[in-house]
């Protein structure tokens, strides 16, 4: 199970860094700014139906690589916000019913909490001096829609992945 993720996200990566940038229309990216996120969306798809705990681990992981191959102007930013909206994603896991839309809906909240994370970040310690209003028109909701896209497309095969390899959880785990 865990080497399939692993793949999963190694070739999710690449795509991110390297093909998807090329398909994007150049009509979308003179307005607004979309910047698809599909490691996030996996990585919270293993926190609403594994563990908020390997979640985290695969949110910083990944975040790290981000941070350090897309040359970040700070080192951690990506990994602390993809991991902590993993781990908040695991908090959702078996309190409320398993749906679609409810995925959907947390996938979308998970999306705009770490873009809203690393715009506070980067506007903490004044790297950006953009207008939140203007980030989150332009910005956030755009990428939010194609995240959510993907999250329809992978929907049902990740989700048939995870409950072929459940584990049953126990109280302890709690």
């Amino acid at each position: 199970m865990h080497k399939r993720l692993w793949l999963l996200l190694t070739v999710l990566f690449l795509l991110e860094s390297t093909v998807l940038p090329w398909l994007i229309p150049v009509a979308w990216q003179t307005r607004i700014l979309v910047t698809p996120h599909f490691v996030l969306v996996i990585v919270l798809f293993i926190g609403l139906y594994m563990n908020r705990h390997t979640s985290l681990l695969y949110g910083l992981i990944f975040g790290m690589l981000n941070d350090i191959i897309h040359y970040s102007p700070m080192l951690g930013p990506i990994a602390f916000s993809m991991g902590l909206t993993g781990y908040m994603a695991g908090l959702m896991s078996g309190r409320v019913y398993s749906s679609i839309m409810v995925s959907m809906l947390v996938i979308a909240l998970g999306n705009l909490g770490y873009e809203a994370i690393i715009f506070g970040l980067y506007r903490l310690f004044r790297i950006t001096h953009l207008d939140f209003q203007w980030v989150f028109l332009h910005q956030m909701l755009p990428s939010m829609l194609i995240n959510l896209l993907f999250a329809l497309a992978v929907y049902v095969p990740l989700r048939k992945l995870f409950e072929s390899h459940a584990i049953p959880s126990t109280s302890a785990e709690e």
